[in-house]
């Protein structure tokens, strides 16, 4: 089975009740729990902690509490020359460099299926399907 790899925003509504995309992303969070099949990345879990105690108020303690758990899946830890791939990512297929550097690393790592709302559901870049849960 391949490896999922889940976006920063799918993880902050699984850690906010109040938002209405907060079940889908519960429900996505664990099955990939449950399976063994999520991914991450050191950006994402940077960005999911800065997010989370800047916008969601979530005191620093529980946001790095969130991500040691989700640290415990695979994640792709960048070194320069994945800057450099993602910064030509971007260039051809135009997307910004945070969303390509994303794509970068679900492809680097293997993963069949990226879940943001970043992107475009549906759109294949560098052998990995862009899927929105919501």
């Amino acid at each position: 089975m391949s490896l999922e790899f889940v976006d920063t925003n799918v993880l902050l509504y699984a850690y906010d009740p109040t938002d209405p995309r907060h079940g889908p992303a519960v429900a996505l969070i664990k099955r990939l729990v449950s399976s063994g099949v999520g991914a991450t990345s050191v950006q994402v879990l940077q960005e999911f902690y800065v997010n989370a105690v800047r916008k969601m108020n979530m005191a620093p303690a529980d946001a790095t509490q969130a991500n040691t758990r989700f640290a415990t899946w695979p994640t792709f830890a960048p070194v320069a020359a994945d800057v450099l791939d993602a910064a030509r990512l971007a260039e051809t297929v135009q997307l910004s460099f945070w969303d390509a550097m994303i794509v970068h690393s679900a492809a680097a790592m293997g993963c069949a299926t990226l879940w943001s709302e970043d992107l475009n559901p549906g759109q294949i870049i560098n052998s990995v399907t862009v899927a929105n849960p919501f």
